[in-house]
């Protein structure tokens, strides 16, 4: 079934709970509330471009509500990162997929202090223009019989577009990734069947919808069931998601370590305390975090892994199978292959190779981009650019990006297994991020960038008991708060940039 059409089922049988409780705007929807208003907005998205329209929206009903319009109207939502250069993101967005539409807000643009881009379509003023008339025609069509109902929603194929999503751009430019109804919920009951989801369940919704882990599992999984979903805009306001976690008590939440960490810090005892249930995923978990976590407030953190091309979730920890430092059992109906990266042979247990995944949870491919398509997607697998292994019980253990792998002297030398050997030597608060730049010499140098100055000898001398000379940072460089995408993950290719133009500056002064 299409999932706005499943969104139709669930608000007629939900009707007067509650479905959003908007912490931005101080709103509260119930289900029959959210089904009407979505109809509202299909026949207003119907009089726009055909095939894609953009959604800038940050979190919250109002951007749930349009994406669910734009899908009732017959057209596939584009969704738009806000979080860092929001207008240059929507031009490439228009370029990209061809279309000219975004729904936008107003009040972001000025928050952010984004100029308004040709073919913006503000949500404000679409909102002025709905009728008395309007309004009446929804709430009539809303009480049908649902398979009347049904038949005035736009209909189609599981294999239909459900979103657009643009690939962060991290390491390169961004690309359009096409993922499904049966790609997004296949991977709903996927990670639900050994997550545990209920209708009962109220879930905390924070991270962007422009990302993939709060597309799939702040928006619809919490739809898919009939639960009740807490908005907040800003996942970086720590203090106040605290708030909300006290104040509105949700049972279920995900998040990145980054966003974790800041909400730890800010937290006081009991604010945690309705949580049955934490995911972290988007970058790898620090153990420092998992120990903290338990040690406030009594919650174990599951981490996940996915990717935007597989809807995203590939495996996870759960209260059943949880062995830290992994990124979990595979999710039931996904396949994994480890793959050694040179003779493409498959990898026995333990060691290390590319992660090729295959199932309904990955992607139909990249819009209009047959070449990369085919270059990541052969013979039905997916090919995540991610190193790993599994172990003898089946866990995947996850060893960083292929990019994020270096040669040295004839040796691949993994910058994130570097990383984390080097983050548990330093002080409390200290973070890190390992890098490599082009060198003359030796091709590549492996750089430390750390947030503060710390005793580098004495670093290197305890790093070199659990790691080879090869693999030891030849520079530590001082960067007191790395880039970040929207999504909470570093920016990799942020940081290496910043360290090139550090270690360039420095190279000259000497010069």
């Amino acid at each position: 079934m299409l999932l706005h059409q499943h969104f139709v089922k669930i608000a007629k049988r939900y009707g007067q709970k509650l479905a959003f409780i908007d912490r931005t705007s101080d709103k509260k929807l119930t289900y029959t509330k959210s089904l009407i208003a979505s109809i509202i907005i299909s026949e207003k998205i119907r009089k726009h471009d055909e095939g894609f329209i953009g959604v800038m929206i940050p979190t919250s009903a109002g951007c749930a509500l349009t994406v669910l319009g734009t899908l009732m109207s017959g057209k596939t939502p584009v969704m738009i990162n806000y979080s860092t250069g929001a207008a240059y993101n929507a031009i490439y967005a228009q370029k990209k997929c061809n279309f000219k539409t975004i729904i936008t807000s107003k009040a972001l643009l000025e928050k952010i202090n984004c100029p308004v881009v040709e073919g913006m379509v503000f949500i404000e003023d679409l909102m002025e223009t709905i009728t008395i008339r309007d309004k009446l025609r929804a709430a009539i069509i809303a009480k049908l019989p649902l398979p009347l109902l049904s038949r005035m929603v736009h209909a189609g194929h599981e294999d239909d577009n459900l979103v657009i999503l643009l690939t962060s751009g991290s390491e390169k430019d961004p690309r359009a990734v096409q993922l499904t109804h049966r790609n997004i919920s296949s991977n709903i009951r996927s990670f639900s069947r050994v997550m545990k989801m209920y209708d009962s369940d109220v879930m905390l919704a924070n991270l962007p919808y422009f990302h993939v882990f709060g597309l799939t599992v702040n928006l619809w999984t919490p739809l898919y069931f009939g639960m009740t979903i807490v908005t907040y805009a800003n996942p970086l306001d720590y203090k106040m998601i605290c708030t909300v976690l006290r104040e509105e008590q949700p049972t279920v939440m995900v998040g990145t370590p980054s966003f974790l960490s800041g909400y730890l810090r800010k937290s006081d005892r009991d604010d945690f305390k309705s949580v049955r249930l934490i995911v972290s995923g988007a970058d790898k978990c620090p153990d420092a975090l998992r120990k903290e976590f338990l040690e406030k407030h009594g919650i174990t953190l599951y981490e996940g892994y996915g990717a935007t091309e597989t809807s995203p979730v590939i495996s996870t920890n759960t209260p059943e199978y949880n062995k830290p430092g992994s990124v979990g059992k595979v999710l039931p109906g996904v396949r994994v292959r480890i793959e050694n990266y040179e003779s493409g042979k498959e990898c026995r247990a333990g060691e290390v190779g590319r992660i090729l995944v295959e199932g309904d949870l990955v992607m139909k491919g990249y819009l209009d981009d047959f070449e990369e398509t085919s270059m990541r997607i052969r013979h039905g697998w997916y090919d995540t650019g991610d190193m790993g292994f599994l172990d003898k019980d089946g866990f995947l253990w996850h060893a960083g990006r292929l990019k994020r792998f270096v040669k040295i002297g004839g040796e691949m030398v993994s910058l994130v297994k570097v990383e984390d050997v080097l983050q548990k030597l330093l002080p409390e608060g200290v973070f890190c991020s390992v890098v490599e730049i082009p060198d003359a010499l030796k091709g590549v140098r492996i750089i430390a960038a750390v947030t503060q100055k710390v005793d580098e000898k004495k670093i290197l001398m305890q790093m070199s008991e659990q790691l080879p000379n090869i693999s030891l940072p030849k520079q530590f460089i001082v960067i007191e708060e790395f880039p970040r995408m929207g999504s909470g993950k570093t920016d990799f290719r942020g940081v290496a940039e910043m360290v090139q133009t550090i270690v360039r500056s420095k190279t000259a002064g000497l010069e």
